[in-house]
């Protein structure tokens, strides 16, 4: 079952109310001006609809955005044409990344990482990263931490209700990767149609992340809880890497 197909037309709705793009760009820019980053290129992998990229963009001079599902790449253009922003949109697997330029920053949040469900794809991510940054260029990423994939959202059931969307989500938990079904009803006029959709996400521990991303070459420069200034615990639901090249 491919993911982020009808989900799209959705997807801000229901993550709106959860993430603070605003703050997240804010802390994020404001780490680019702590080190002094040449604001050239930006590059914003698993994309989405382009809620990061669009408040990152004004930043920079040249914009590229990533992302595996084309009707997520549809929503995020239709936003960034709207906001008069320029950008070069790619349809691409991050594990497999093949783009003709170089970075000064880098993105990708709100635990796209964790969909790589293999080390050895991991291992291809990150070195495919590293290969597309400008030296002294940062690549700002996070992870869902294995804490909160293996005990919060693992084996439990969430649900959601709206006037337009409701939906039942049923998480499974086996060998450190959790199944997500998500059934949704969307109302169409008088009516709510259903689809369903299954995601994968991989939990990583904290030690294998950091041992791969030091092997590749990497200076982790800063480890925060969220894209907070503050540091991770062993409840930290979000784990937030700043790697410079």
């Amino acid at each position: 079952m491919d993911c982020y197909k009808e989900f799209a037309r959705i997807y801000d709705e229901l993550i709106n109310a959860d993430i603070d793009y605003k703050k997240w760009a804010t802390n994020i820019l404001c780490i680019c001006k702590e080190y002094d980053l040449n604001m050239e290129s930006y590059l914003d992998l698993a994309c989405g609809t382009g809620n990061l990229t669009i408040e990152i963009a004004n930043s920079f001079k040249n914009i590229w955005a990533v992302d595996l599902s084309s009707d997520m790449l549809s929503q995020a253009e239709k936003k960034m044409r709207e906001e008069l922003i320029k950008a070069k949109f790619v349809c691409q697997d991050i594990c497999l990344l093949n783009l003709n330029n170089k970075f000064n920053l880098i993105t990708c949040c709100l635990d796209s990482s964790n969909y790589i469900l293999e080390e050895e794809n991991f291992k291809k991510y990150l070195l495919g990263v590293y290969n597309l940054l400008q030296n002294d260029g940062l690549f700002i990423f996070d992870l869902n931490s294995y804490y909160k994939l293996t005990t919060v959202l693992g084996n439990n059931i969430y649900n959601y209700d709206s006037d337009d969307v409701v939906y039942i989500w049923e998480n499974y938990l086996e060998n450190d990767t959790v199944e997500m079904n998500l059934t949704f009803f969307v109302k169409e006029g008088q009516v709510y149609r259903r689809f369903d959709e299954m995601h994968l996400e991989r939990a990583y521990k904290e030690e294998y992340v950091e041992s791969l991303i030091k092997e590749i070459g990497f200076k982790i420069i800063k480890k925060m809880d969220s894209y907070e200034d503050k540091p991770v615990n062993d409840k930290t639901e979000r784990i937030c890497y700043v790697l410079k090249k």
